[in-house]
């Protein structure tokens, strides 16, 4: 019997298939072409990060005040990573999500990584052992009833008990990788609204799920579906110690072998 003979680059994908946590047998997986890697990069993401970052900062600062730097540099390292690792495809937006700011600031941010241009802004709600008005405590567990920080792939839309849902795929392992068992999704809701924030001082909790206002959601779902990036911040320390796309600026380095 003739046996098959593969190409490097071939037992490279093959190794990486069978390797990934990110794959499973569920709704979650990843396709082995998303795992090419990206031959040709779009003119901005060919940029070197710190001039990306440049590019996009002098576009978007005026228009989302409470967006800071750091935190989009941080957002289009991940990024970066997830895009020449082929995880990522090309020209899809980045979703930002910073908890360290309260609830009652717009402190979400959509970016269209072509343009290099602020495409939405918005409030989005934490969840309900997260912390009140502001997000504090993390989980990847679940009956936790908390968000789950760092870089996630959004996934299909469907309609569920709050209407049109976004499915997220947590990318960091140990950290949001159970996002899909946990059913983390983004979705609209009542609670999440600038008229809540007037009556009660903080927008409501969700169980965990990025939760926005019901303006425009289903615009905003259909903007960054289907594996677009999505990062969730939090200065938190033990998140930077264990994530393989930021811990000691290493994830390139090791060739995030976990993917």
């Amino acid at each position: 019997m003739k046996l098959k003979t593969y190409s490097m680059q071939q037992l490279v994908f093959i190794l990486l298939f069978f390797a990934s946590p990110v794959f499973s047998s569920g709704d979650a997986n990843l396709s082995v072409s998303d795992l090419k890697a990206t031959a040709q990069l779009g003119t901005s993401e060919r940029k070197s990060p710190p001039e990306l970052v440049e590019s996009i900062w002098t576009n978007v600062k005026k228009q989302a005040p409470a967006l800071r730097k750091e935190v989009l540099k941080v957002a289009v390292q991940g990024y970066r990573i997830l895009l020449e690792k082929g995880v990522l495809p090309e020209g899809k937006p980045l979703t930002i999500i910073d908890f360290d700011l309260p609830s009652t600031e717009r402190r979400l941010w959509i970016i269209d990584m072509g343009t290099k241009s602020l495409t939405h802004e918005s409030l989005v709600a934490h969840g309900r052992n997260s912390g009140e008005l502001l997000a504090r405590k993390f989980s990847n567990k679940s009956e936790s009833f908390m968000s789950s920080l760092g870089f996630y792939l959004t996934g299909e839309r469907y309609v569920g008990k709050h209407g049109a849902s976004l499915r997220l795929d947590g990318l960091e392992e140990g950290i949001n990788d159970q996002a899909r068992t946990r059913a983390i999704v983004i979705h609209s809701a009542d609670y999440a609204t600038e008229t809540f924030v007037k009556r009660h001082g903080r927008l409501g909790r969700s169980l965990g799920c990025p939760a926005l206002p019901k303006e425009n959601h289903e615009e905003v779902i259909d903007l960054i579906r289907d594996k677009s990036c999505l990062y969730i911040h939090a200065s938190q320390e033990s998140y930077k110690e264990k994530s393989i796309l930021l811990s000691h600026n290493a994830a390139s380095e090791r060739g995030l072998q976990q993917f």
